[in-house]
C-alpha cells in the first residue's frame, strides 16, 4: 500500500476511510473523548470501524454525552465509556483494572488527554498537575494496560501506544530531569510546564518502542492548532491569549491577520488516526508525526535525545513505583 498523500487540510474521516481495513476488528481506547475535542473526534470515526472503541473522562455526565453522539450518528458502534481521572495514581489503577478485566485484547491506546494549564496545584499524590495528567498518569496507565495490548500482537500486527503531543514541546530546553514529579512552584510557568510535559510524550513514544523490541511500537504527534474546550476554559484562555501561538477568534496581529492559522476539529483528529493505523509506520516505531505523515526533523533535540529519553523512563518508574517491564 503506497503512502497516502495527506496534508494538513485533510480530516479524521477521510484518514479512517483509507484505513478501514487496519481499523476494521481492531479494539483501541481513547483517553479524552469530550465533545468539541480531538479525542472525541478521533472516537468517532473509528467507531465507524473498529470491534470495540473504549473512550474515557473523569465526568460522567460528559463521558455519557460523548457516548450517546457516537451512538446516534453510528447506531451499530460498540462504544464503552470508561472513567479515568489522570490525576489520581489510584484512579489510573482503577480504571486500569477495569479494562483488564475486559475480554478483549486492545490493539491502540490513544493518550490524548491533556491539561489545558493554569496556576501551579498539586495532586492527590503530591504531583504537579500538568505533568501528572499529561505525562505520570499516562505512564501509569500503558504500563498498566501493557498486557492488554501485549495480548494482541500477532505475526502480522504490532499494537500502538499513541501519545499527543505538540509542536510547543520545542518552545524552551524541555523536560527538567530534576524536577519531573512536582516542578517549581517558585518559577512555574503555565505554558512552560506544558512544553515539558509535551516534551515528555514524545521522549515516551520513543523509549516505549525501544524497551519493547518490537512488541509495541509507540508514535507521538502534534495535531495542528486548533480552537478546542482546552482553550475556552476560563482559567486558560488568558495564557492562550498571551503565549500568541494559538489564534483565538479577536487576537489578531495589528494588520488584523491571525496569529496563527487554525485547523479544525476534523483535521486536528486525522494526524492521530494516521498514527494509529497507518501500516507503513511500522518501519519507524517511535516516529513523529505533523500533518499525518512522519515529521523526526522538527522534533528538538532535547525531545529526540535517547539518553534523556532512557533517564525520563526511569526517573517515571521512580514515582510511580513500579518497573514498566514487557
Amino acid at each position: 500500500m503506497s503512502q497516502p498523500k495527506f496534508t494538513a487540510a485533510t480530516t479524521a474521516e477521510e484518514v479512517a476511510s483509507v484505513f478501514q481495513e487496519q481499523i476494521r476488528g481492531k479494539n483501541v481506547l481513547i483517553t479524552g473523548t469530550s465533545i468539541n475535542g480531538i479525542g472525541f473526534e478521533a472516537a468517532r470515526v473509528i467507531a465507524k470501524y473498529a470491534n470495540l472503541v473504549i473512550i474515557t473522562g473523569y465526568n460522567t455526565e460528559r463521558l455519557k454525552l460523548s457516548e450517546e453522539a457516537i451512538k446516534k450518528e453510528i447506531p451499530g458502534a460498540n462504544v464503552r465509556p470508561l472513567i479515568l481521572d489522570l490525576n489520581s495514581l489510584a484512579a489510573v489503577r482503577k480504571a486500569a483494572a477495569e479494562v483488564s478485566a475486559y475480554p478483549e485484547p486492545l490493539h491502540v491506546l490513544i493518550n490524548n488527554a491533556a491539561s489545558g494549564g493554569g496556576k501551579y496545584k498539586l495532586t492527590v499524590d503530591n504531583l504537579e498537575e500538568q505533568m501528572a495528567m499529561d505525562h505520570i498518569g499516562p505512564f501509569l496507565f500503558t504500563k498498566l494496560l501493557a498486557p492488554k495490548l501485549l495480548a494482541a500482537r500477532t505475526a502480522n500486527y504490532t499494537p500502538r501506544v499513541i501519545y499527543v503531543s505538540s509542536s510547543t514541546h520545542a518552545f524552551g530546553p524541555g523536560i527538567n530531569l530534576d524536577m519531573v514529579a512536582r516542578g517549581d512552584p517558585e518559577n512555574f510557568g503555565t505554558f512552560a510546564r506544558y512544553f515539558e510535559a509535551k516534551s515528555a510524550n514524545i521522549l515516551s513514544a520513543i523509549e516505549l518502542s525501544k524497551r519493547s523490541q518490537g512488541k509495541i511500537n509507540g508514535y507521538s504527534l502534534h495535531p495542528g492548532a486548533i480552537f478546542t474546550n482546552i482553550m475556552q476554559k476560563e482559567e486558560t484562555r488568558a495564557d492562550f491569549v498571551q503565549l500568541g501561538e494559538f489564534f483565538l477568534p479577536g487576537v489578531l496581529h495589528p494588520d488584523g491577520s491571525p496569529k496563527t492559522e487554525l485547523k479544525t476539529i476534523p483535521q486536528g483528529a486525522a494526524t492521530t488516526v494516521t498514527a494509529a493505523f497507518n501500516p507503513e509506520l511500522d518501519a519507524t516505531p517511535g516516529a513523529y508525526l505533523v500533518d499525518c505523515v512522519e515529521a523526526n526533523d522538527q522534533r528538538a533535540p532535547h525531545s529526540s535525545d535517547a539518553d534523556r529519553a532512557a533517564k525520563l523512563w526511569t526517573i517515571t518508574e521512580g514515582i510511580i513505583g513500579e518497573e514498566f517491564v514487557f
